[in-house]
């Protein structure tokens, strides 16, 4: 870890920025297929359910190794596992660019699932270890500055690059820009070590710790909630705001841009134990809320859907990198990584619930009916943390006061 300082070094934004980066390229290829489900599905002959499912395999998968991978990884350090997980990932997207069907590029998205199961484990801790303990919540920031900066330029870019040239450009292109970030974070992530190697036997301890199976349920709602409605955006916009390609890449990009502010507002307000607990139910009520008013958002016209999207925006971005910070905050020092490796699991168990109950609702209800689901969801998820997370937060000592 880096001394503490009033100022973030060069050689340390140096680090951080190139993680951000990677994340960057990490959440443009997650999230990819949502802007290009429509021509995916089209150009394998399924509809645009089953094309879902590519979301929800593969975020599953995420769920599912997430912690196996970094507990049988945990003996690395963390600079040669991360160079070593993002080569994997530039192989994957090689792998789904030449896909010649429907399976092998299911099966080339779950190598991609596998890299990004170590690297969301390991990124937050690789983060907050480059600074100093009072800048972690501005390296945290970066982090998820750089997946939303995925969903303004990499996500429709992306969707450009899949509907000027087809699909397969667009997975072939972020194989090209993975191949540049391998090297840059070759020269600017300095050796660190991952310390001790995590134990089975040291899961049950994490998951009695009270805030963070109180994060972790919550986590798993609010995600399920969040792309029950996100997984079918493409889709819902087209089929009941009417809405042109333009402006639904458009709107992709707002949404973005307010993931940016999100984490911005995050990095400068997120401290205080008042103002962490009320930026948590602002958070998810937030989401909730935005869910529910997309319907109405998405007859009334473009503006009013470009204003749900910033509401939806900042509200999940600073959900998602509250809830890390705080996983950072309880867990000790030797589980941080496999605790971020369950909490990213989690939330992907959320992404694919999610892509799977907007799937099922969709089909059964109507494309309209998605985000009033999803709404509903995130009612479920708001009276947790208000119920059992928050007040969970303010008994609990965090992990290095209990040292």
């Amino acid at each position: 870890m880096a001394s503490g300082s009033s100022k973030i070094s060069i050689r340390e934004w140096a680090a951080i920025i190139s993680i951000a980066a990677t994340a960057f390229v990490f959440n443009t290829s997650e999230f990819m297929p949502i802007g290009l489900l429509v021509d995916i599905s089209a150009d394998f002959g399924v509809n645009e359910a089953t094309g879902g499912v590519l979301i929800t395999a593969y975020a599953w998968a995420v769920c599912i190794l997430s912690v196996p991978l970094m507990v049988a990884t945990s003996r690395f350090g963390f600079r040669s596992l991360l160079l070593a997980v993002v080569a994997v990932f530039g192989v994957g997207q090689l792998c789904s660019a030449l896909a010649p069907g429907y399976w092998s590029l299911m099966g080339a998205r779950l190598i991609v699932a596998c890299a990004h199961a170590i690297f969301w484990s390991i990124a937050p801790s690789i983060a907050a270890r480059v600074v100093s303990v009072e800048h972690r919540s501005v390296a945290l920031s970066a982090i998820v500055t750089g997946s939303a900066v995925a969903q303004i330029l990499g996500l429709p870019l992306g969707r450009v690059i899949g509907l000027a040239l087809g699909w397969r450009m667009s997975f072939a292109s972020i194989a090209a820009v993975t191949a540049v970030v391998l090297v840059v974070l070759l020269i600017a992530v300095p050796k660190m070590s991952a310390g001790e190697p995590f134990k089975v036997g040291q899961l049950p301890d994490l998951v009695k710790n009270p805030v963070l199976l109180s994060l972790f349920v919550c986590t798993a709602v609010m995600a399920t909630a969040y792309y029950t409605g996100y997984s079918y955006v493409e889709p819902f916009l087209q089929q009941v705001g009417g809405l042109p390609d333009d402006a639904i890449t458009s709107s992709l990009m707002t949404f973005g841009v307010a993931g940016i502010i999100g984490s911005f507002l995050f990095a400068r307000f997120y401290v205080g134990q008042r103002r962490r607990f009320w930026y948590v139910r602002v958070a998810l009520a937030g989401v909730a809320l935005a869910l529910a008013l997309m319907f109405a958002a998405a007859l009334a016209g473009e503006a009013a859907v470009l204003a749900v999207f910033v509401l939806w925006g900042i509200c999940g971005t600073t959900f998602n990198v509250a809830f890390q910070s705080e996983i950072l905050r309880f867990a000790p020092p030797q589980g941080a990584a496999v605790a971020t490796a369950i909490f990213s699991g989690i939330f992907n168990l959320g992404i694919g619930s999610g892509s799977a109950v907007g799937g099922a609702v969709s089909t059964s209800l109507g494309m309209g009916a998605v985000c009033f689901a999803g709404a509903l969801i995130g009612v479920v998820g708001v009276a947790i943390a208000c119920v059992f997370l928050i007040p969970a937060m303010r008994r609990t000592k965090p992990a290095e006061q209990q040292a």
